[in-house]
């Protein structure tokens, strides 16, 4: 039986999920306040957690960058009223693996959370041999890129967009596909956090004197191409 855990100080919401959660066999705790969730995911081990952002005592962001600092990479969904891009990229870049706004039916929830579950089972950043490109270098079993022999700081998810880009090198990957690969989404969403991020990417490994690594195929998605 699959554990999730939920950090939600609304009661009522947060016994709906429960219930709904126990319902498709899900074996469900409940915890209401941000230091309270923290101590509670770093403690035992769960399949999923379900984080609100706004939460007591300590944000729900905090939260999540807590669980990443502890070592733990169990999938977080990041629950919250707030939905700007900006708000989905500061969720993201704290840790989180998915990032869906309230309200929502059921029904998606349950999809995120089959998506993220079944995503950390596949493991993207499983060991394999360095990937090479131009000045690039991926180590995907220390986790690390460099360009030039210079170690390049990325995030989490700058990281993992880089390395499925590398790793389908060639081949034109839509952003619908890249959210699939990179974020496990299992149903149609928004696709601009993509773009925002391809964005993070370039600024960080591109030299605006020669040609970005990065190509982009208007109207389908991106492409690294040797």
């Amino acid at each position: 039986m699959k554990k999730i855990l939920i950090v939600e100080d609304e009661r009522n919401f947060a016994r709906f999920m429960e219930l709904e959660l126990m319902h498709q066999g899900y074996a469900v705790t409940v915890v209401g306040s941000g230091r309270e969730g923290l101590e509670t995911a770093t403690r035992d081990a769960w399949d999923a957690i379900l984080l609100d952002a706004m939460l007591p005592e300590l944000h729900g962001f905090e939260v999540c960058r807590g669980i990443r600092r502890a070592g733990f990479e169990t999938p977080v969904i990041m629950l919250t009223a707030r939905d700007s891009v900006m708000d989905r990229v500061s969720g993201l870049d704290s840790g989180a693996d998915d990032y869906l706004p309230k309200p929502f039916a059921i029904e998606e929830l349950l999809a995120r959370i089959r998506a993220v579950i079944r995503r950390s089972k596949r493991g993207i950043g499983a060991a394999q041999a360095a990937l090479a490109y131009r000045e690039l270098r991926i180590n995907p079993v220390a986790g690390t890129v460099s360009k030039a022999g210079a170690v390049l700081e990325l995030t989490k998810r700058e990281y993992e967009l880089l390395l499925v880009l590398m790793n389908h090198r060639d081949r034109v990957l839509s952003r619908a596909m890249l959210l699939d690969l990179v974020w496990g989404y299992d149903c149609e969403v928004e696709t601009n956090v993509v773009d925002v991020y391809v964005r993070y990417l370039r600024n960080k490994i591109d030299d605006p004197a020669q040609r970005s690594y990065i190509q982009t195929v208007r109207g389908i998605g991106y492409v690294i191409r040797s």
